[in-house]
């Protein structure tokens, strides 16, 4: 039997448990998230099915929130699909460490992708090793779980009480604050901190009217030129070991 990608049922049992440990901090602050993209999305007037059709299909925690606006507002295709092209690029230099190779099967390896959050690439930045199929899938699963009952929760809060709740999208701005103060833990990732801090002055400086699109293609530009510095120099981690 491969164990790097099957492991006994007791050692299985105690990695799912381990994936599901290491998803509480992120689920208690997704589930609140969650809440409040159910209550905005119903202010915003979507209907209450399209929650839990964006939370399961559309996944993706800060483009939902732009959805809701984008939805609401009319936007063209284009622009909606250009959009969710930019926020979304980052991931592909999750790639570069997420321990995607972990994951055999082909079903769940598209779901792990799917389910490539910035928490669940957050937890596994900040424990690079040690990860198998079962604590990967388990840890994205119940974060995903949190991400759906909080917005199941917020439609059923939002059809309960009158008038509106204002400052709602700023709770995804602390869970990315947070986040990242626990990614930097490890020294290994403190460059990241640092380039993205570049990257945003460079972008401040240089295109103030565009700060975020601007600054992502920095950010995209040095953080593709530290891995490869790094990897050359035997730096950041092996999949290998993992």
């Amino acid at each position: 039997m491969n164990n790097r990608s099957w492991v006994a049922p007791q050692s299985r049992r105690h990695e799912i448990l381990t994936g599901l440990k290491l998803g509480i901090g992120p689920g208690l602050g997704l589930f609140p998230l969650g809440i409040a993209l159910g209550l905005l999305a119903l202010q915003s007037g979507l209907p209450a099915w399209a929650v839990p059709a964006l939370s399961i299909f559309g996944y993706a925690g800060s483009l939902e929130f732009l959805m809701i606006d984008m939805m609401t507002a009319g936007t063209g295709l284009l622009t909606i699909a250009v959009t969710t092209f930019f926020v979304n690029f980052r991931h592909v230099f999750y790639a570069f460490s997420f321990p995607l190779h972990v994951v055999k099967n082909p079903i769940a390896k598209f779901y792990s992708m799917h389910a490539l959050i910035d928490e669940a690439y957050a937890v596994t930045a900040a424990n690079p090793t040690g990860w198998t199929a079962a604590r990967l899938l388990s840890l994205q699963i119940s974060m995903h779980c949190y991400w759906v009952a909080g917005g199941l929760v917020g439609i059923a809060i939002a059809t309960a009480i009158p008038g509106t709740i204002a400052g709602l999208d700023f709770a995804l701005l602390a869970l990315f604050i947070t986040l990242t103060l626990d990614a930097v833990r490890t020294r290994e990732q403190l460059p990241s901190l640092l380039i993205a801090t570049a990257a945003f002055l460079a972008a401040l400086l240089i295109t103030p009217n565009q700060i975020i699109f601007a600054g992502m293609i920095i950010f995209m530009a040095l953080l593709t030129i530290r891995y490869f510095t790094a990897r050359r120099k035997g730096g950041l981690y092996d999949h290998a070991g993992n």
